[in-house]
């Protein structure tokens, strides 16, 4: 379930980095590389990837003439993962006053634009990732109840990230905008670390250590 956890804060790192609503720079800042896709496509995927990359560098400091929140701590009021059906695992969970580290050191391995429908396609790699917040969880895993209220944390290493997002182009006020319609996620995690006070009903020999 920690992985999870990291899927829903990851995408939801990934639209506020790109998604800003009413308010536009309409100078080019120095962050924001220009490059040309009718370039051949080697050339133009290299200039993309670099240009992502040095995006990344400056959007998790936030930016106000945007209105663009700091994004390195990220803070995030309440998550939610709600998994039910007949399955083996069946969970509803939710955390709060949450606080994500690590976006900031985000490496982009590859970014490419298709030419015909824009969509994003983006290779990224973080070395870490850590969450901090409260917990509160009810469900099952098999036949074993899971019920607890408490504090937690997640410290996950070497995440390989595939993005891709479906974008629109629309036009607003002389200027053409990448409208991110859809932002669909799948990672691998080298090492996950991960303790939730007070899981089981408070029973220490189950609820209290960390968990790899």
């Amino acid at each position: 379930m920690g992985t999870r956890w990291f899927l829903v804060l990851f995408t939801v790192f990934y639209q506020c980095s790109f998604v800003v609503q009413g308010k536009i720079l309409v100078n080019q800042p120095d962050f924001v590389k220009t490059c040309m896709i009718t370039k051949p496509r080697e050339e133009f995927r290299n200039c993309s990837t670099n240009s992502v990359q040095t995006l990344f560098y400056e959007i998790p400091k936030g930016n106000e003439d945007i209105g663009l929140q700091v994004l390195d701590p990220l803070k995030v009021p309440v998550v939610k993962i709600l998994q039910g059906g007949g399955g083996p695992v069946a969970v509803n969970a939710s955390l709060t006053d949450v606080t994500v580290i690590g976006f900031g050191n985000t490496k982009i391995v590859m970014n490419f634009v298709d030419p015909e429908t824009y969509d994003f396609y983006t290779k990224l790699h973080l070395p870490r990732m850590r969450i901090d917040g409260k917990y509160e969880l009810l469900g099952r895993i098999l036949v074993i109840p899971l019920r607890g209220k408490g504090s937690c944390w997640f410290d996950a290493k070497d995440l390989d990230i595939h993005v891709k997002s479906d974008v629109q182009m629309r036009e607003q006020d002389g200027f053409h905008f990448f409208n991110v319609t859809a932002v669909h996620v799948k990672f691998t995690v080298g090492g996950l670390k991960l303790h939730m006070g007070n899981l089981f009903d408070g029973i220490k020999a189950l609820g209290t250590k960390p968990y790899m």
